[in-house]
Parts: structure tokens; C-alpha cells; sequence
């Protein structure tokens, strides 16, 4: 697949199979996330990947909003090091950039994945650090849910020209 048409085609997927996901395609997806653009190339996230149950679907007792964690057969969670990058600004950039790579690659797959936020949610990134026992230096930013699609969702034309304005406002 093309890089423009994965990104043009790319929905969230928020029903799935219960298909296991080979580990050729897991390691495929986190090589393609670490290859995201970071500040001074710092490179700052790590990822915790989710295959039992109970740990997936903890998600959702932490974040109400992550339903769709309850029947995806993986997760991602996408985490920042504070100590390899002390700017959080950048640190959140870094990290939302792997995550897109994530979704991409998942797409690319013939999986579906979609985007669980968790930063900046004081809750959430405190429930995720105590139950997955991160360090006090790793700040969870993003998770994603991820399987093989249960659900088709048509592609949409999100280009707008109005929303483009050369040289100034």
C-alpha cells in the first residue's frame, strides 16, 4: 500500500476478532513506531505490549472511554521517558508521532487499530503507572486497540481548502 492511500483509507477500528496477532506483525508495528520524527531525535517512548486478557481489558476499568479495549486480542500502550526528554511538550509530539506510525502500519497490516487517548488525564496516566507498574520517569501518553477488523467504516473526504490559509490568517 501506498503511504498516501494508508493514510487516506486509515479509520478507527473499534470492533475486532478474536484472531490472535502473529508476533511478525507486533514487531513490524513497534519497529515502524520508533521510526517516528522525535525532538533532537531523543527518541523518548517505549511500549508496553498487552496479550492477557485481564490486563487488556484493565483499560477500561481505568479509562471508561476505552470500551473498545474489551474485545481487542492486543494492546499498545505508548509511554514517554521524562528522563530522555525533560520538555513533556515534546515528549507528548514524540510519542503521538510513534502512534500514528502505529495506526498506520496497523492499517497497512490488514489489522485495525484505534487510538486510546490517556495524556493529559491525571486519572487515567495515574491508573495506567500504578496497575503496569511504571517507573515514577515513564509517562503513559497513548494506548491503542488493535486486532483484526470485526467492522468495515466507508473512507470520508476530510480535505477542506477552507481550512488552508497561505502566508497569514
Amino acid at each position: 500500500m501506498e503511504t498516501l492511500q494508508s493514510i487516506q483509507t486509515r479509520r478507527s477500528i473499534r470492533k475486532f476478532t478474536s484472531q490472535k496477532i502473529s508476533g511478525d506483525k507486533i514487531e513490524t508495528i513497534l519497529k515502524a513506531a520508533m521510526y517516528a520524527p522525535s525532538a533532537m531525535n531523543y527518541q523518548p517512548w517505549h511500549f508496553i505490549v498487552l496479550e492477557e486478557r485481564k490486563d487488556i481489558d484493565q483499560i477500561n476499568k481505568i479509562n471508561p472511554h476505552a470500551e473498545m479495549m474489551l474485545q481487542a486480542p492486543l494492546a499498545i500502550i505508548i509511554c514517554g521517558d521524562s528522563k530522555s526528554e525533560i520538555n513533556i511538550d515534546y515528549l507528548v509530539q514524540g510519542c503521538s508521532a510513534a502512534t500514528q506510525n502505529a495506526l498506520l502500519t496497523i492499517h497497512e497490516l490488514g489489522l485495525g487499530g484505534v487510538w486510546v487517548s490517556v495524556y493529559p488525564n491525571k486519572d487515567i496516566i495515574d491508573g495506567i503507572k500504578k496497575y503496569y507498574g511504571l517507573p515514577e520517569n515513564i509517562i503513559p501518553i497513548s494506548a491503542i486497540a488493535l486486532g483484526y477488523p470485526d467492522e468495515v467504516k466507508e473512507n470520508e473526504d476530510r480535505f477542506h481548502k477552507e481550512k488552508i490559509h497561505l502566508n497569514r490568517w
